[in-house]
């Protein structure tokens, strides 16, 4: 059965932002999910992420905790986590959760 988005979602919500204890989802980095159904029964999946800045210190400890939270889903083959900064983030993407957190109204 192949992997739904939702549950690679629920599963990249457990990587949080080490500097605003956040998680990536709630603060907008996600900006899309493949997911490649393969002939043996598992989905290969490609993320596409940005960071709050370019200079982000914690961005390669997000990316590598990314790829892990969607490896270890079942039904998950190959995960391709990759950063990118086109668009730019901007606080707009964040949830209303991750703004009340923040203390950003």
């Amino acid at each position: 059965m192949p992997v739904a988005e939702d549950k690679i979602r629920e599963a990249l919500k457990g990587v949080v932002d080490p500097e605003l204890f956040v998680n990536i989802i709630d603060l907008g980095l996600i900006y899309d999910i493949k997911i490649d159904e393969q002939p043996d029964g598992k989905s290969n999946v490609a993320v596409e992420m940005t960071m709050t800045s370019p200079a982000c210190p914690a961005g390669p400890q997000l990316l590598s905790q990314s790829q892990d939270a969607v490896r270890r889903l079942d039904g998950v083959g190959d995960v391709d986590v990759r950063l990118v900064m086109e668009p730019p983030w901007t606080p707009d993407r964040m949830t209303e959760e991750a703004r009340d957190q923040l203390g950003i109204f």
